[in-house]
């Protein structure tokens, strides 16, 4: 009875250690879902500034589940399993569903009110820049030299986009324009949110 005990007490405490990969889970198969529906999945859930005029204001979160092609789903859904291997251990699911928010937020505020000739937008790419961030934000304590790593080949990023664009090859790759200010906006979010936690923790 007592290894049987031990081995329920082990199980119980691998999964609650794992439930940060439930939250990637959500968000693969919510962006599964809505790439199943093809183009007209795409068309109703997409940024759309039009549309957001006219109320339909749940776009600014589902255009982030949208693609513009299978081939995009699949390089975004292999960005967020590599950000999961790299810092997803670093905060519960309900912390990473917290800096989801705040980056999603951001990007809606930047889209709206300093992208405003930016029509339509889709895909992950804002938002993994935030989840990225914050993760790399957050293991400073943990794996320092390897987070600030981390931290300082996405700020290069940002930098080489926002003065030079994309990186090459990248909207061939995707199908499509990068919206390198969704880059921009989405990792500053995952960045505020990383802090509040921090200091939350602190308090």
């Amino acid at each position: 009875m007592g290894l049987v005990n031990r081995r329920e007490q082990s199980l119980i405490s691998r999964i609650k250690h794992a439930t940060y990969w439930h939250f990637a889970a959500v968000l693969i198969i919510a962006a599964c879902v809505v790439g199943a529906f093809g183009d007209e999945g795409r068309e109703l859930l997409k940024y759309d500034r039009p549309a957001i005029e006219s109320g339909e204001l749940w776009r600014f979160v589902t255009a982030h589940f949208a693609h513009l092609s299978t081939s995009h789903l699949l390089l975004n859904m292999l960005g967020l399993f590599l950000t999961w291997l790299l810092v997803g251990r670093y905060f519960s699911a309900l912390q990473w569903l917290f800096v989801a928010t705040v980056s999603v937020a951001v990007q809606a505020v930047g889209f709206w009110f300093l992208d405003s000739n930016m029509l339509w937008y889709v895909g992950m790419s804002g938002l993994l820049h935030g989840l990225m961030l914050a993760g790399a934000l957050r293991g400073i304590g943990t794996l320092r030299t390897e987070s600030l790593l981390l931290c300082g080949l996405i700020i290069a990023k940002l930098v080489y986009e926002q003065l030079w664009g994309p990186l090459p090859g990248s909207e061939s790759t995707s199908g499509g324009s990068v919206i390198v200010n969704a880059h921009l906006y989405g990792a500053v979010g995952g960045a505020l949110a990383a802090l509040v936690l921090r200091h939350r923790d602190r308090a």
